[in-house]
């Protein structure tokens, strides 16, 4: 879809169409550099500075061509009416740019966060393993200290591990 300006007609009722902005997108257009935008069509039914809008073949025939009014009126009603300007997007795209760097930035927190979480976590588990090394080797010695003193005969110690 194009938005096209009348900007000529001729005296066999041919008109030139000069191409203004192309649709990329449902609310994305691009404006077009004037240099090769320009067509001729047979239908004569608007005058000289009318916008229309001209639904294009990839081989830039035009397959549906209509009067823009309504389009651009809905425009205004839908972007302009409520104070919507060009200024106060752009400020809606650093605010969403803004908005955007911080999840990232506090997501990249998360992650070094959850790193350090898990390695403590093994700190923690190794520390466990090694006090209960500890406590066993502990018993171990309880326990021969208990067979001393009631006279019976130490067993040898165990090999540590």
């Amino acid at each position: 879809m194009h938005l096209a300006q009348v900007t000529q007609k001729d005296t066999e009722g041919r008109m030139q169409l000069r191409l203004l902005a192309q649709q990329k997108a449902e609310h994305a257009w691009a404006l077009l550099d004037d240099a090769e935008n320009r067509l001729w069509i047979e239908q004569a039914d608007y005058n000289e500075g009318a916008l229309v809008l001209v639904e294009l073949s990839p081989l830039r025939q035009i397959q549906q061509i209509q009067d823009a009014t309504h389009w651009i009126l809905a425009l205004v009603e839908q972007y302009l009416t409520v104070g919507m300007t060009p200024v106060l997007l752009q400020e809606e795209v650093q605010r969403a740019e803004q908005w955007r760097q911080s999840l990232t930035l506090k997501s990249q927190e998360l992650g070094r966060r959850a790193l350090e979480i898990e390695a403590r976590r093994d700190q923690i588990q190794e520390l466990e393993e090694n006090l209960k090394i500890e406590k066993e080797k502990l018993e171990q010695m309880a326990a021969q200290v208990r067979a001393n003193l009631n006279g019976k005969p130490c067993p040898p110690p165990e090999p540590e591990s």
